[in-house]
């Protein structure tokens, strides 16, 4: 890090009025005026050149008595850290305490230090969505926190976490929940185990259903009809959740459903959200589709399709390690195999709970070479799960972390590449913007729609996939489906 004899205070000092990132690293910009010291390439108000000293040493800069900008984040640079990265995550750790001292985005952006059009930038990078439907879902998680707690009246709660007026709390919860504020509440009431969620307008069943119900040799969930069941564990017991679709046609459409085995009906409501695709809106990618004209004609044929997510991010991750470079029947086969052997039974239904990571980190290479696992993917799996299961992947502390930070860490494992984390973050973590660069199926659809003589390569797939930024998660539903409805 130290910068060479050649870089004279005057260089340095035109570099630093350049804001030249190339030179980041190679000296530090002391500001002896306010005490601070700042990378080149930091964007603050340029000091004059007599109030300036340089150093070739953070440790320098320090034992002169100066402290690290709060806008370039000098500190960070040095310790390896990515600023914009660690700016998201300390501002989701202050809003999810308090949500309420943020008022706008506007707030947001004060808080930070940085421009509405930064903030805009930093929150599609690492949250896939825009500052203001962040902080709306930020609201809502701390709401629902408090509503699952005893004591405090429903109203009180909604201001407590930020919201304008009784009215905006209730509209904006039965959005994001499917089901008012008391109905959430209720669910921690003794009961006959049941709830219904209130379905968007227009809610696709079709392809939901088609989703769950594509391995009809399934040992985990079954489709009957309109009928969806899944096992579960909750509490480390097997549980049956039931979600009847039959309503949702209707002029209200509704999803009833019923949990049996356990009284945990909090976690089964998160669950039906995930199951039913109700983590995310597609009606902000749908209004920018005349952006990106030749996708207008596939939501046309699709509006208000939803991606449906795994019940457990865990679950997600094992499918994506298992279907890695073989075919869908395949991995069918191998995922049945992999529930058969550890899975939980749920007596009642003759279902399984798709096994947790600790039984699968259990397993030896052999037992599942035995079952028609490569050696490598057997691997992978064991390996993978055994690194959720000791902390080094903590699937729900991530959850609550940047998409970037997620992504590096599911490809920090050994055999977790860039498809198996996109596919983990699409489908476990349900990220709005992670399109599985390297599947066969969504580069066999882009090449169809763009009519090219070859399937694209990663590099062309990223290209094709970029106008659709940040809802490249929805864009690969839509892609997979032009092609057949059992792809992904």
């Amino acid at each position: 890090m130290m910068a060479p004899m050649s870089l004279t205070d005057d260089f340095m000092y035109q570099r630093m009025m350049e804001r030249d990132a190339a030179y980041d690293g190679r000296f530090i910009t002391g500001v002896l005026t306010t005490g601070i010291y700042c990378l080149p390439s930091c964007t603050a108000r340029k000091p004059l050149r007599g109030n300036v000293k340089f150093f070739h040493l953070e440790d320098e800069a320090k034992a002169a008595g100066l402290r690290p900008c709060k806008r370039c984040r000098p500190e960070l640079f040095y310790r390896g850290e990515d600023w914009d990265r660690s700016l998201y995550e300390g501002l989701t750790a202050r809003v999810a305490a308090n949500p309420a001292r943020f008022a706008d985005a506007e707030a947001l952006a004060a808080a930070c230090g940085v421009s509405a059009g930064k903030l805009g930038q930093l929150f599609r990078d690492h949250a896939h969505l825009t500052p203001a439907a962040w902080l709306k879902r930020a609201r809502i998680r701390h709401a629902a926190k408090r509503l699952r707690e005893p004591g405090g009246r429903i109203v009180d709660i909604g201001l407590e976490a930020g919201f304008e007026s009784e009215s905006a709390f209730y509209r904006q919860f039965g959005l994001w929940m499917a089901m008012a504020p008391g109905a959430y509440r209720a669910l921690g009431e003794s009961g006959d185990g049941r709830f219904t969620l209130t379905l968007p307008e227009g809610y696709r069943t079709g392809e939901l259903i088609a989703y769950h119900g594509r391995d009809a040799q399934s040992l985990s969930e079954r489709v009957t009809g309109s009928l969806l069941q899944k096992a579960l564990l909750l509490g480390g017991k097997p549980a049956l959740l039931e979600i009847d679709l039959a309503e949702s046609a209707g002029a209200v459409p509704q999803a009833h459903c019923r949990l049996t085995g356990s009284d945990d009906l909090f976690a089964a409501h998160a669950t039906a959200l995930r199951l039913l695709g109700l983590t995310q809106d597609p009606a902000p990618f749908e209004g920018r589709a005349a952006l990106a004209k030749p996708f207008a004609s596939l939501i046309a044929a699709r509006p208000g399709l939803r991606v449906p997510l795994t019940a457990t991010i865990f679950e997600a991750l094992s499918w994506a390690i298992i279907g890695q470079q073989i075919n869908l029947a395949f991995a069918m086969a191998l995922r049945r195999s992999l529930i058969a052997k550890v899975g939980v039974l749920h007596e009642p239904s003759g279902l399984y709970a798709h096994p947790e990571p600790a039984a699968v980190a259990a397993l030896s290479v052999e037992e599942l070479t035995a079952e028609r696992y490569s050696r490598s993917k057997a691997q992978y799996l064991i390996g993978a799960a055994a690194a959720v299961t000791d902390g080094r992947l903590p699937l729900e502390a991530l959850e609550q972390g940047s998409a970037q930070t997620i992504e590096a860490a599911l490809t920090a494992i050994r055999g977790l590449g860039p498809w198996t984390a996109r596919y983990t973050l699409m489908r476990g973590f349900g990220l709005a913007d992670a399109a599985p660069i390297g599947d066969s199926g969504l580069s066999t659809a882009l090449q169809q729609m763009h009519g090219l003589e070859a399937r694209p390569d990663a590099r062309e797939t990223e290209l094709l996939m970029a106008p659709y930024s940040p809802h490249r998660s929805l864009a690969t539903c839509h892609l997979w489906l032009s092609l057949t409805k059992d792809a992904g």
